[in-house]
């Protein structure tokens, strides 16, 4: 269980099924701790000196955007939530529900806004003002419509997570808010 709130951007030194990442947030990691790289739940397979390795099933890598993972890409890490630990953003489970493309960004005064295409499997579950992880970063949904929703970032969000360097026509991996899930499926 995570939070959507990105600890860190590490860097990725090998892609594919073995995933090796760069980052210092491997001195807090041991070997089968889980740890959220771009909002996709892995388990650490290995600890080295300046990273970690995890293994990617053929599922993750088809589902979400890190089959498309190459050397030296920035992704956004997050360790996993602890017992006490505060819970600023929103239950993120690390179960990628799809992928959805950067549609359009508008730069604002004091944000920028995202404009993020998704299937309708993901937008079913999307509501204005509700919770959605965006590449693991927990975001509230500005706006929606038949084709997608919009996000708006703040300074922060641009500085510390990968959505600082997005541009348009790139994949994002989706979570939709697991109790907007559940909510739907009591109907």
């Amino acid at each position: 269980m995570f939070t959507g709130l990105v600890e860190q951007m590490g860097e990725v030194q090998t892609a594919g099924a073995r995933l090796a990442v760069r980052t210092p947030l491997a001195a807090e990691l041991e070997r089968g701790d889980s740890i959220a790289v771009n909002g996709v739940c892995l388990t650490a397979a290995d600890i080295t000196g300046d990273g970690f390795e995890a293994d990617v099933m053929e599922e993750t890598l088809v589902r979400s955007s890190l089959g498309r993972l190459r050397e030296g890409d920035r992704v956004n890490l997050e360790l996993a939530l602890r017992v006490g630990d505060r819970l600023g953003g929103h239950f993120v489970q690390g179960h990628v529900d799809s992928t959805g493309h950067v549609v359009s960004m508008e730069q604002r005064e004091h944000s920028r806004v995202l404009q993020i295409s998704a299937p309708p499997q993901v937008l079913r579950y999307v509501v204005e003002k509700g919770s959605i992880a965006v590449d693991g970063v927990s975001l509230t949904v500005t706006e929606v419509d038949d084709e997608g929703f919009s996000v708006s970032l703040i300074p922060e969000t641009l500085e510390r997570t990968t959505l600082g360097s997005v541009a348009d026509g790139d994949p994002v991996n989706l979570e939709v808010d697991m109790l907007a899930k559940y909510a739907v499926k009591a109907q």
